[in-house]
């Protein structure tokens, strides 16, 4: 189809010497139906290739922008929460929403339309050196100027595009903070000061996009007064040659117009290399991360393991974030089968990264995990994750019905299945008092419930999952006093029978856990019952009488 439109459009600036010597100068009568005739022709050819090869492209830049967003995100969920936590959340939304429409942009215009342009060019050329190639020699002066400042505009273009797409991100990030904090800001009266940090932000990405502006208005500015140039030229020595031989007008004319004709696309090029630029500069951003390898991997050989009793054990367990911070020191202990084991101690003492490793979130950079006696590393993630119920300090929900997110951790789960986790989790109650009952949409966050009510939907989630292996991750600390008691109920309820693994802010609510672990500086500092530990007057015995005395 490119070619085809390109080809029409050289025919059109062909069809005029014929146009004119024929009809004008030699006043043949035939010419005046066959001439007219012939350019509806080619224009309608043209029009009809021009449109379907519009809606092949657009089509095709659509595909990609799905096709480029679907990697993007099967990427970031297959990432590991390590690259996660390490990069903005903005970055993200940047290249998923904004760097896949450049990409797109680029290939189904920069791409498709540099082509088309370019063998416009060359055609209406061929027409040029067809008609007279001394002529032709002479306006062709100013393709190479105009190329030269293309590609110097283009690079300052792909430049300029990568700053601003880096300020969209930060960008990104600064508004998806403050609207989540938003109470916050209220609450300490900072909105003029939010203000002025989003303004900077929005200010410097106008600072960027508007230079991008300033250099694309110039290239077509720049090439116009070149391709005037070339043109003046051509009329200037085309006239004097006309004087001495015999070139007629209409042979004349039509150069002409096949030069004036090919200064468009050559200008529709300055501008499509803009396009490119941006879409290269793209291209750079969402392939970086698309060859972000994850290093949390099944390993080869790894095989479908179904754990059934759910024993975990931690072997000399040795790990350090990616800064080098050590996080667990040589960490050793047992979570006997069906037992609940519970880690407290300070914050910042390595609680939640032990428990980060078991669904293998993390791998430890010493030591093992087994399971019932297996590595960990053996089996595959699927299995592993399979294996286990996580209810964390934050209740996530999803903006969707109340039933979905119940079933979110089985999907096909029954209705009844849902209705009995909840049941099981004492939230049917409230569920059905709500107005659509388990069709009930939550909200964004599940902002329409209460944080008791989105604790019970992420307990009742468990329940319905019915895993062998528990880990409660501070699953009531956010929670008020009276909340969290009512909480601890249901969760007795749900850890009956299950491996569980604790890591409790509140000391009152592990008192009756069969171990409990004391974790302080990446190491376990003592171990016993609740009964044991205060018997030592160690740390525990200060910690649960700090808690008390609160």
């Amino acid at each position: 189809m490119m070619a085809l439109v390109a080809g029409m459009t050289a025919a059109l600036a062909w069809l005029l010497d014929p146009a004119i010597d024929e009809i004008f100068v030699n006043k043949d009568p035939t010419a005046l139906w066959v001439v007219p005739l012939a350019v509806v022709a080619v224009a309608l050819v043209k029009s009809v290739a021009d449109y379907i090869q519009s809606v092949q492209m657009a089509y095709v830049g659509q595909r990609i922008v799905a096709d480029t967003q679907l990697r993007l995100f099967d990427r970031f969920m297959r990432a590991d929460l390590a690259w996660i936590h390490d990069i903005h959340s903005g970055r993200l939304m940047s290249a998923f929403l904004y760097d896949a429409g450049l990409l797109s942009e680029a290939v189904s215009k920069g791409v498709v339309g540099i082509l088309r342009d370019a063998v416009s060019v060359v055609m209406l050329v061929g027409v040029m050196y067809y008609q007279n190639w001394q002529l032709a020699l002479v306006a062709s002066v100013g393709f190479p100027v105009a190329t030269l400042v293309m590609r110097r505009m283009g690079r300052k273009t792909r430049k300029v595009s990568t700053k601003a797409q880096a300020e969209t991100g930060t960008l990104s990030s600064l508004l998806t903070e403050r609207f989540d904090g938003t109470r916050l800001i209220k609450a300490y009266g900072r909105e003029t000061d939010e203000l002025a940090t989003v303004s900077a932000s929005v200010e410097r990405r106008l600072g960027h996009l508007m230079r991008g502006v300033r250099t694309k208005a110039a290239t077509v500015p720049i090439n116009d007064a070149i391709g005037a140039i070339a043109i003046a030229a051509a009329i200037l020595y085309g006239g004097s040659q006309a004087q001495t031989t015999d070139m007629s007008f209409g042979a004349f004319t039509s150069f002409l117009a096949a030069m004036i004709m090919a200064y468009q696309p050559l200008r529709s090029l300055a501008a499509l290399n803009n396009v490119w630029q941006e879409g290269l500069a793209a291209a750079e951003r969402v392939f970086a991360m698309q060859d972000v390898e994850p290093r949390v991997t099944d390993a080869p050989g790894a095989r479908d393991i179904a754990f059934d009793k759910g024993e975990i054990r931690f072997d000399d367990v040795r790990f350090a974030y990616n800064d080098g911070t050590p996080a667990l020191k040589g960490v050793s202990f047992t979570v006997p089968a069906g037992k609940t084991v519970a880690l407290v101690g300070p914050s910042g003492g390595g609680k939640s990264t032990t428990v980060n490793l078991i669904p293998r979130f993390y791998d430890p950079g010493a030591g093992r995990i087994l399971i019932d006696g297996t590595d960990i590393r053996e089996a595959t993630l699927a299995s592993l994750r399979r294996a286990m119920a996580l209810v964390a300090q934050e209740a996530t929900l999803f903006d969707d019905t109340i039933a979905a997110n119940i079933a979110y951790g089985r999907p096909g789960a029954t209705p009844a299945e849902v209705e009995a986790a909840a049941r099981a989790a004492a939230a049917h109650d409230f569920i059905a008092g709500l107005p659509q009952g388990y069709g009930t949409v939550v909200g964004e966050s599940g902002v329409k419930l209460s944080g008791g009510q989105r604790q019970r939907i992420c307990i009742a989630r468990a329940f319905l999952r019915d895993a062998p292996i528990l880990l409660l991750d501070e699953a009531t600390s956010a929670l008020d006093t009276e909340s969290e008691r009512a909480i601890q109920a249901t969760l007795r309820g749900l850890m009956k029978g299950r491996t569980t693994l604790v890591i409790a802010h509140r000391l009152s609510t592990i008192v009756d856990a069969d171990c409990i672990h004391v974790v302080e500086g990446g190491r376990i500092a003592e171990s016993g019952s609740h009964d044991e530990l205060i018997a030592k007057g160690g740390l525990y015995a200060r910690l649960y009488a700090q808690a008390e005395a609160e």
